[in-house]
């Protein structure tokens, strides 16, 4: 969460006038390693060709900031520090880019729908969709500066058919019709969904004092390099590997470390 901070990720998520909040993904210690695992990476591709090794430094807050990277868009087009949005574009330069309230009285029973800044064939095809073609020529809407300038009116606009359908079947919808658009999915919702469990988002590990446990797997598929997700050790579970059969010491004196509470 520090590195959240000092990198610049707080200041731009949150409600407009409203205080800095915490993003939920943990990109700050997470990012920090995945950037780190790359630099490891390409250091080791150069040493087969140089034979030489590297040092690998990656500041949190700096790997942060490259998370934050739209936020300097924004700084540049606008002139001044990127702001809070909510759940609008970071640029505030695409309508609708937000989450619209659907059928059901769950906490979730949102989706996110988003139309490109580029040019206005997703906005045309999601008036289609919702059966407003007669918006086509709209003023209101004709690029995404207007929408962005009528917010209240596209949000107006869209709130009613959202309402009237689950969160999965405006999705679903709008994906066929090549609209942007996505269900916010919880963390129960995901863990028990099918298509993940298929792909092996999910496993089950036995784990040795809890049972069986169902965790997040590893979203990096590779067709010769597949290992298996296994609970991690014990604290201490492989003293007598490290110690006895790595460092040589003999049973007598890892069983006096282990009574000495060294290890």
């Amino acid at each position: 969460m520090i590195a959240q901070a000092v990198g610049g990720s707080l200041s731009t998520t949150g409600d407009r006038d409203q205080r800095p909040i915490k993003p939920g993904p943990t990109i700050g210690d997470t990012g920090t390693g995945l950037h780190t695992a790359i630099g490891i990476l390409a250091a080791l591709y150069q040493r087969q060709l140089t034979g030489r090794g590297q040092r690998i430094e990656v500041a949190m807050q700096e790997a942060v900031i490259n998370f934050c990277r739209i936020a300097y868009g924004a700084q540049a087009l606008w002139g001044r520090a990127a702001t809070r949005n909510g759940n609008r574009s970071v640029l505030g330069t695409s309508a609708p880019s937000d989450v619209y309230p659907c059928k059901g009285d769950g906490p979730n029973d949102h989706c996110f729908v988003y139309t490109s800044r580029a040019n206005n064939r997703q906005w045309e095809r999601l008036l289609q969709v919702i059966g407003r073609e007669d918006l086509l020529g709209d003023p209101r809407f004709a690029s995404n500066k207007d929408r962005v300038a009528n917010i209240d009116d596209v949000d107006a606009l869209l709130r009613p058919w959202f309402a009237e359908r689950t969160k999965r079947e405006v999705m679903e919808t709008l994906g066929h019709a090549g609209v942007p658009a996505g269900a916010v999915f919880d963390t129960d919702e995901l863990s028990h969904d099918p298509f993940l469990r298929k792909r092996g988002m999910f496993a089950t590990v036995n784990h040795p004092t809890r049972g069986d446990f169902t965790m997040p797997g590893w979203p990096v598929k590779m067709s010769d390099s597949q290992v298996p997700v296994t609970a991690a050790p014990l604290l201490g579970q492989h003293n007598e590997e490290v110690y006895g059969e790595l460092l040589g010491y003999k049973p007598d004196k890892v069983k006096k470390l282990r009574k000495e509470q060294v290890i």
